[in-house]
């Protein structure tokens, strides 16, 4: 059945993660045309795609189709494409397959991986945003025990069987402890020629300590907690090079590794230069107090695209609520700005807290009046994390699929999945 669209001015939200599916739903019921466009057709919750890195949960467990969330929303609309610039005079924005007009414009296009200048470390070294990204690093992670189990030569299987995670933020040390759970555990008994248990897993840190906007108690915790596991945690250690071989840290020691994790970065994506806006280092539009772009009121940027500071003047962390947060606000202000009403107020973004894993049974926590860790911590994380998944059967087969390695030590997504050509 045809859909007459719904009357108003023309709302543009450029991005289906967290900041533009929030911005989309803050206008649900308004009198205006929401569009919503992105290179995929699915919303994903990055927080666990490193468990579909490491073969936890498959890749439907964490990621959405876009129409089916907004299928209720009437005055939304999704377009599969991707966006290569916008005309701000022409108030267009200009796809690989058409051109959308907007009467106010919201872009909430994200981060990707930042190799600090070294872009082809990228070829050696897998970044996690996405679902593909995912699936690449688990197919990369798998097939090195298979190479192990296949060679005679000693030095190749230690090769094989050794993996460098380069960054000690969140993403390095829940990957670093996964993956550690995996070799030491899940694999352990599958294998005849060569033990996954004698996995060599590095985390590697250019700072101080790993986790560093935890608290120094929590973050030594952590650490802790990963040598436990059998993770050699190396803080102080910058990275100078990267290729197929492995890595080479600062003062030439190098360490052969087959599979390279990078969770060291972030850079933003081009929209600075779509709309001819300044930035800041990572790339972040530099906007108004209310996340418009300046000289452009009809213009607004949120999510790891915006540089915004908090009322204490630090950044705001790129992370999934405070782009939630950006995105219901924008929301409010354009319906606000079309009914008429006095001018919101700044946006503020008010910081919940800091949550990490460490492994089975084990993480921390940083709440404003409470500090977590251990299986407390463990517990509160999951709780939270379920509560956040899109859709009553997501948060039921993630709790299950938790509960079930929880017990068993094993883990359902263990699938090596090649691209290959067509036949013929």
């Amino acid at each position: 059945m045809d859909a007459t669209p719904a009357p108003g001015p023309r709302v543009v939200i450029v991005g289906g993660g967290f900041g533009g599916l929030q911005a989309a739903r803050a206008l649900a019921g308004a009198p205006v045309q929401v569009t919503v466009i992105d290179r995929e057709n699915h919303h994903t919750f990055q927080p666990l795609l490193y468990q579909v890195a490491t073969a936890a949960l498959s890749p439907a467990d964490v990621a959405w189709p876009i129409r089916h969330i907004l299928q209720r929303q009437d005055n939304a609309t999704v377009i599969m494409a991707a966006v290569h610039g916008v005309d701000a005079e022409a108030r267009l924005v200009h796809t690989d397959s058409i051109s959308v007009p907007y009467d106010f414009l919201v872009v909430a296009t994200g981060a990707t991986h930042s190799y600090f200048g070294h872009d082809e470390w990228a070829a050696f070294a897998s970044g996690l945003k996405g679902v593909e990204d995912a699936i690449r690093i688990r197919r990369r992670f798998l097939t090195a025990f298979e190479q192990a189990e296949l060679t005679e030569d000693p030095s190749a299987r230690e090769r094989f069987l050794t993996f460098v995670i380069v960054g000690g933020g969140p993403t390095g040390v829940e990957m670093a402890g996964a993956m550690a759970e995996v070799a030491r555990q899940t694999l352990a008994a599958d294998f005849r020629r060569s033990d996954p248990r004698s996995s060599r897993i590095v985390l590697l840190e250019a700072g101080p300590r790993v986790l560093p906007v935890f608290p120094e108690s929590l973050s030594g915790y952590a650490r802790r907690a990963l040598e436990r596991m059998g993770v050699e945690v190396r803080t102080g250690t910058p990275v100078t090079q990267c290729d197929a071989n492995g890595v080479v840290l600062e003062g030439g020691q190098r360490i052969s590794a087959s599979t390279v994790i990078w969770a060291a970065g972030v850079v933003a994506s081009p929209a600075a230069a779509w709309l001819g806006a300044a930035y800041d280092r990572a790339g972040r539009v530099k906007v108004e107090p209310d996340l418009s772009l300046p000289g452009r009121p009809e213009i607004f940027v949120v999510g790891d695209t915006a540089s915004v500071l908090d009322p204490a003047g630090h950044p705001v962390p790129g992370i999934a609520p405070a782009a939630k947060q950006m995105g219901a606000y924008v929301g409010k202000r354009i319906w606000s700005r079309i009914a008429g009403d006095p001018p919101s107020p700044p946006f503020r973004y008010v910081h919940r807290g800091d949550l990490a894993t460490i492994g089975r049974r084990s993480a921390v926590v940083k709440l404003r009046h409470l500090r977590l860790k251990g299986v407390a911590g463990w517990l509160f994380w999951s709780v939270a994390h379920i509560y956040f998944l899109i859709g009553l059967r997501n948060r039921f087969v993630v709790a299950f699929n938790w509960f079930w390695d929880y017990v068993t030590f094993q883990r359902g997504a263990r699938l090596i999945t090649q691209d290959r050509p067509p036949d013929g």
